[in-house]
């Protein structure tokens, strides 16, 4: 309970349960009920959190409706003041929030501080962004419609949706949900997040927005209580999620409110001959087994040419004998995945290409949520590893005899969120590319969400809408007209 301690986060605990937040306070829900989280490395309750009851839901809605009035009419330079004020905090307190990462979700620490720092400039780059964009308007004049005077001026600008509902995933919780935070904030919305169930300590984050009271909440509870409740209350103005294939169905309840969904990926590595093989190496065991391949944007399938695939697979299993494997604590590269249930998950699909007669270049080996790194080699179409998402430290690599085969399998695939391409030929990187159903197409090197205000967006049952700092800030807002009647100039000029 690594910020229960710690001055500015004291207050987020209610003897062995951690409050929620709602109105700028840390609250107990009356529900008198938690949820235990679970520490992904001990396989033990870590500390629980409350279990929100739907009548609090509808309080902090309607306390965020009310908040949200008031934020719109603040100042823009205002906003973005506040914003810069969170992104210090933010990055003063990046040990105490790192720790929790490391012990909610076994981050390794480095990567957990590299998180949070991360964080912290994308709200600045948030508040800079959004100064730019929404300090804009536009003008149009009636007369450059055809049959029209020039009698009729449109003052055209962005305002805010209202209130965004973000819901977060557990293995970038602080990136993603500040990602979330920001773009809302700064156009002048109020925001809701539900945090993942697997994840809460962290969201002391909430104390780095301490001036912008009111406006953000954090609720907890069981789905089955308020999951549904949340995603359809028609306080909602806007949705972010960030997930599996519960944004499919969150998508279907939603209804009339603007979509902003990142859902998984199945993103392919197309490796051509041409390519250098020491860099294709590296990239493959950076993308596919940095935090333990618990990433949507990992490398989660290698379609490789023949010819250079026994090199390939040589260069990468001696990458991979080198990777420290334990406890996040010491910094390892590979550290357990974030629940039981998803060990057993990566476990059946190992097993079922086991018995499909995939070459195992490692031995498959599992202890608790702690699994080693495998590469499984000559994966088959009709493996399951070879379509599904394993979302854990295991890479299945498909040999093919050309592009297209490869380019075939990448669109045969129901996701679509990012890929990449190895060559030296960059007109064959581009036709390539262009082929390809993803939304990010990376050009010799691993797929990767950043820098953090590029655009990201997925297709197919990758995802709605495009995310990325500038992207969300638009997808937050909506254009309002203004119109100015003047008298036909025939009748000001007699």
């Amino acid at each position: 309970m690594a910020l229960a301690g710690t001055g500015v986060f004291s207050e987020i605990i209610d003897g062995e349960v951690y409050r929620y937040y709602a109105d700028g306070e840390w609250r107990s829900s009356a529900s008198g009920k938690s949820v235990a989280i679970v520490n992904p490395t001990t396989r033990q309750t870590q500390y629980r959190v409350q279990a929100c009851t739907q009548e609090e839901v509808n309080k902090v809605m309607e306390a965020a409706k009310v908040a949200q009035k008031a934020w719109a009419r603040t100042p823009l330079w205002k906003r973005a003041e506040l914003l810069h004020k969170a992104a210090a905090i933010l990055k003063e307190h990046k040990a105490p929030i790192a720790e929790c990462l490391v012990k909610e979700i076994a981050k390794p620490a480095k990567d957990a501080v590299t998180e949070v720092v991360r964080s912290g400039d994308l709200v600045s780059y948030t508040a800079e962004e959004g100064v730019r964009i929404l300090g804009e308007g536009k003008l149009l004049v009636s007369d450059s419609f055809p049959g029209n005077e020039r009698n009729k001026y449109c003052l055209s600008s962005k305002i805010p949706l209202g209130v965004v509902l973000a819901i977060p995933p557990f293995n970038y919780p602080v990136n993603l949900a500040v990602s979330k935070i920001g773009p809302a904030l700064i156009a002048g919305n109020a925001l809701v997040l539900k945090p993942p169930t697997q994840v809460y300590d962290s969201f002391g984050i909430f104390n780095s927005f301490t001036e912008c009271e009111g406006l953000i909440s954090c609720v907890t509870g069981k789905g089955s209580e308020i999951g549904d409740f949340l995603t359809m209350h028609p306080g909602v103005n806007c949705i972010s999620f960030t997930g599996g294939d519960t944004g499919i169905a969150i998508s279907k309840k939603a209804g009339m409110v603007p979509l902003q969904m990142e859902l998984g990926g199945k993103d392919a590595c197309i490796v051509l001959e041409d390519a250098d093989l020491d860099l294709v190496a590296a990239n493959i065991v950076k993308g596919a087994f940095s935090y333990s391949g618990q990433r949507c944007t990992a490398v989660k399938v290698v379609l490789i040419m023949e010819s250079v695939a026994d090199a390939v697979v040589q260069k990468v299993n001696a990458k991979l004998a080198k990777l420290k494997v334990g406890p996040p604590e010491d910094n390892s590269d590979i550290t357990p995945v974030v629940t039981e249930s998803s060990a057993n998950f990566i476990e059946g699909l190992v097993m079922d290409a086991k018995e499909k007669g995939a070459t195992f270049c490692q031995e498959y080996r599992r202890e608790g949520n702690l699994i080693w790194p495998l590469l499984l080699d000559h994966v088959r179409p009709d493996m399951r590893i070879a379509w599904e998402e394993p979302f854990g430290p295991v890479l299945p690599v498909i040999r093919i005899n050309s592009a297209e085969e490869g380019i075939h399998h990448c669109n045969a695939s129901n996701f679509g969120l990012q890929g990449c391409i190895f060559t030296r030929d960059i007109n064959k990187a581009i036709l390539i590319s262009d082929a390809m159903e993803t939304g990010t197409v990376q050009i010799n090197y691993a797929p990767a969400r950043g820098p953090d205000h590029f655009p990201f967006q997925g297709l197919k049952d990758s995802g709605i809408g495009s995310q990325g700092i500038t992207n969300s800030i638009n997808m937050m807002t909506k254009v309002k007209s203004t119109v100015i009647n003047l008298p036909s100039p025939s009748y000001t000029m007699g």
